[in-house]
């Protein structure tokens, strides 16, 4: 599909209500779950990994849950680029954890926003692009002419778009050397020269060192974030948490466990809205089981 229909789509999807386009997501979901294809496959591996008490007919359930849930997200991403930004930050019904920010003085120490794949993470980008002038770290995309779309999505509140490279790593450093905010998601299955092994649920698994070094040689205040879809379409509940005691230590392995542990207890709070389609568990760990 080329990037010109892939915009020219967006833009049509974008005349959705929020409620009808969640209901749009749900609906493909489920039809999706029904197929029972690649991401059904890996939905459960994923969910028996992590919950090994779940029965099996608990599986099935949670599992359908996710998948409907992620298509509402899949649905929701047409809107949150193509809408203006205020009408999305409209959907913003409540903020959990604000006073948080407060602590942050721009200039002085940089700030350091961990947003998993939980929930809308591009409307919870949109809140706080909002508010401070920030660095995002993404992922180019394969296809050509694709990125220059999201770009201009993306950066439309204001936000500097980061590509995954050495040139954008170290800008990053910069940014937050100099009291700036930057944004990741820090549950990405990292390269294993960008990571190293901590528990994510109980399991080894190979954890980005991005986070923890920016961290560590900046001094950055990490913050853990994500917009909880709140039920009937009516719109989100953005949460800001501290990440967990632990993840400023210089031990690395203390630390990725504590960054680790942040992202689960955001998990527990809304467990089918986690991409747990994702293949979190794909690199290899010396002495693991493959999952997939």
């Amino acid at each position: 599909m080329s990037s010109k229909l892939i915009k020219v789509i967006f833009q049509l999807l974008s005349f959705l209500s929020l409620k009808n386009a969640q209901r749009l997501g749900r609906f493909l979901g489920s039809m999706a779950w029904k197929l029972n294809g690649r991401s059904v496959d890996t939905t459960k591996k994923n969910l028996r990994a992590c919950y090994p008490d779940l029965t099996d007919e608990q599986i099935e359930e949670f599992g359908r849950q996710s998948l409907r849930e992620t298509g509402a997200t899949a649905m929701e991403v047409p809107l949150m680029w193509e809408w203006p930004v205020e009408k999305c930050l409209d959907q913003i019904k409540e903020v959990e954890g604000e006073e948080l920010l407060r602590s942050y003085e721009a200039g002085k120490r940089g700030l350091l926003f961990l947003a998993p794949h939980l929930g809308n993470w591009e409307l919870a980008g949109l809140f706080f692009a909002e508010k401070y002038k920030m660095a995002v770290l993404y992922s180019p995309p394969n296809q050509e002419g694709l990125e220059a779309y999201i770009k201009q999505v993306r950066s439309r509140s204001g936000s500097e778009l980061v590509a995954t490279n050495r040139r954008g790593i170290a800008r990053l450093f910069t940014i937050l050397k100099k009291g700036g905010v930057v944004g990741i998601l820090p549950d990405q299955a990292p390269p294993k020269e960008s990571g190293a092994v901590a528990p994510f649920f109980g399991i080894p698994t190979m954890t980005m060192t991005l986070a923890t070094k920016l961290i560590h040689k900046t001094g950055a205040l990490p913050l853990i974030s994500y917009a909880q879809r709140l039920p009937d379409g009516k719109g989100f509940k953005i949460v800001i948490r501290k990440a967990e005691s632990g993840i400023e230590s210089q031990d690395l392995t203390e630390s990725l466990t504590a960054l680790n542990r942040s992202v689960e207890k955001c998990i527990e709070e809304a467990p089918e809205q986690y991409q747990w389609e994702y293949k979190r568990f794909r690199r290899d760990v010396p002495g693991a089981t493959k999952l997939y």
